[in-house]
């Protein structure tokens, strides 16, 4: 099943985690959109520098660490994801108990792993 997702912390380096999820995410037929700090181009998906009204997104996967992801949490909430992943060192209580209360899914996970595990 294909579940559109947002990367956010998306980077254009090849050796980071974002990028490798983007290509791997691309490489289980999921629709994927990318948000960094650098606009740019990964397989071709853009990475978007303006945070976008996007629609039917399935599941917003973080590479931002906590203090980073503060300024982003309306804005996730307000897409209605269906779930949430954080990444190993995105880890954040204060938001995870806001998601709580907007009945929002969220795990702390590995999407890399989750991919080559069939869990995602």
């Amino acid at each position: 099943m294909n579940k559109k997702t947002l990367v956010i912390g998306a980077s254009l380096k090849t050796q980071r985690y974002s990028n490798i999820a983007i290509k791997r995410l691309l490489s289980y037929n999921h629709d994927v959109l990318a948000f960094g700090l650098r606009e740019g181009e990964v397989n071709g998906v853009s990475i978007d520098t303006n945070l976008m009204p996007y629609k039917d997104v399935h599941t917003v996967t973080l590479y931002l660490n906590p203090q980073r992801q503060k300024e982003y949490y309306d804005y996730i909430i307000g897409l209605k994801p269906q779930r949430i992943i954080f990444n190993p060192g995105t880890e954040n209580s204060e938001f995870q108990n806001k998601l709580k209360q907007e009945n929002i899914f969220f795990e702390e996970a590995c999407t890399l792993v989750m991919l080559s595990t069939n869990q995602y």
